[in-house]
C-alpha cells in the first residue's frame, strides 16, 4: 500500500479479522517533526463511512431519537439501552440519500429536505469512519410508518419524541451518552433552529 504523505511509510498490514468489518493491523514508519524516522504499529477497524440525523420540529420544539441495545457499550458498563439520532453505514450510497432512507427505516419519518451540517471522524485513533452529520425539520404529517429498524439486520428501535430541553438535559444527567446525538443536539441548540 502506497501512503500519499512522504513523511509515512506502510511497511505492512495483516487482516485480524474479516467477520464482520476489516479489522487490520498496519506497520509504518513517521517522519518525527525533527526529522528523525519512528517505526510503529496501529490497529485500525475499517467499517465503512456513515451518516447520521436529527430530526426537529420548530413549532413543537421537540426532537425524534431512537432508543436502541448496544452491545459494545453494554459490555463496558452502561446498563442502559443508547438514545441516539438516526444514522447508517453508506452501505455504497451516498450519504444525502443513505440518510434519507435511514431516517424512514429507523423512525418512520419521511423528510423532503434535508440539510448537511458537516463532517466528523468520530474515534480517529482506531476507526476509519467518517460520518456525515444532518439536520432536518419534520412535521407530524411525515410519518409514513412506525419505524423501528430493520429486524433482519438485528434491529430494535424504540422511536421517541422527546422535547429540546429535555434531550439536552438528558446529556447533563447522563441519560443521553452517544457522541453523534450529543453534537446534534447541541448544534440544534447553538443555532436556534428552534
Amino acid at each position: 500500500m502506497q501512503s500519499k504523505r512522504a513523511d509515512i511509510r506502510i511497511i505492512a498490514d495483516e487482516v485480524l479479522s474479516d467477520n464482520w468489518y476489516i479489522l487490520k493491523k498496519y506497520t509504518f514508519d513517521q517522519q518525527r517533526r525533527e526529522g528523525e524516522w519512528q517505526r510503529q504499529s496501529r490497529e485500525v477497524y475499517d467499517r465503512g463511512n456513515g451518516a447520521t440525523i436529527l430530526l426537529y420540529n420548530r413549532d413543537r420544539k421537540t426532537v425524534i431519537l431512537t432508543r436502541q441495545f448496544r452491545f459494545p457499550v453494554f459490555i463496558n458498563g452502561h446498563p442502559d439501552d443508547l438514545i441516539e439520532a438516526a444514522a447508517g453505514l453508506l452501505d455504497n450510497m451516498d450519504p444525502e440519500s443513505r440518510i434519507r432512507a435511514e431516517a424512514e427505516e429507523e423512525t418512520g419519518f419521511k423528510v423532503s429536505r434535508v440539510e448537511k451540517i458537516f463532517e466528523a471522524y468520530m474515534s480517529p485513533g482506531s476507526v476509519t469512519e467518517k460520518l456525515y452529520f444532518y439536520v432536518a425539520e419534520y412535521h407530524p404529517q411525515d410519518k409514513t410508518g412506525a419505524g423501528g429498524g430493520i429486524k433482519a439486520e438485528g434491529e430494535d428501535i424504540a422511536v421517541l419524541e422527546m422535547p429540546l430541553e429535555e434531550a439536552l438535559k438528558g446529556i447533563e444527567t447522563g441519560l443521553i451518552v452517544d457522541g453523534k446525538t450529543i453534537m446534534l443536539l447541541y448544534h440544534v441548540a447553538l443555532k436556534g433552529l428552534m
